[in-house]
């Protein structure tokens, strides 16, 4: 009974803390309930026993990304007027096509999840890490490396937006 409530409680902490990140009118108060909002996230990790991946969720995100965040905030001047931020050689129909080339990658990553389901070997008895590891270089190989690949073209974007300041 205790666990249920504790569940119940980090998910309706997780869905408060996301409602606030969208709905803050400073963009640092939104990136610091999206702090919050990863701690919690960390702290259901530890009510299902995966204790790896709480620990990768504080590490990770609520202290490399969230940092990330707060480097664009400072970076980015948003005390600008909407027309200084508009470019006229701005692409938008080859944003739109790179878009849906994005979204059929993941609804191909989805199909090919959905048709080679992971296959578990009967009585394998393995520690939190090495399942996984196993199932991240393994069975989910191509969605974990486009994962990579697109948090390598947001950092190269952030890079070159950043460059275009100095």
């Amino acid at each position: 009974m205790g666990e249920a409530v504790a569940f119940y409680l980090a998910a309706a902490l997780i869905l408060g803390f996301a409602v606030l990140v969208i709905t803050a009118r400073s963009t640092v108060h939104s990136v610091m309930f999206l702090v919050l909002n990863f701690l919690s996230v960390a702290g259901l990790y530890v009510l299902l026993s995966a204790q790896f991946l709480a620990v990768i969720q504080v590490l990770v995100y609520a202290g490399g990304i969230v940092v990330l965040y707060l480097f664009v905030v400072m970076l980015v001047s948003l005390k600008r007027s909407a027309e200084a931020h508009s470019d006229p050689k701005r692409l938008g129909r080859l944003g739109v096509v790179l878009s849906v080339a994005v979204l059929a990658e993941f609804v191909a990553i989805a199909a090919y999840g959905w048709a080679t389901p992971a296959a578990v070997g009967p009585g394998l008895q393995a520690s939190n890490v090495e399942q996984l590891g196993r199932a991240l270089y393994m069975d989910y190989l191509i969605p974990f490396e486009v994962a990579s690949m697109l948090l390598l073209v947001a950092m190269i974007g952030a890079i070159v937006l950043a460059k275009r300041e100095l």
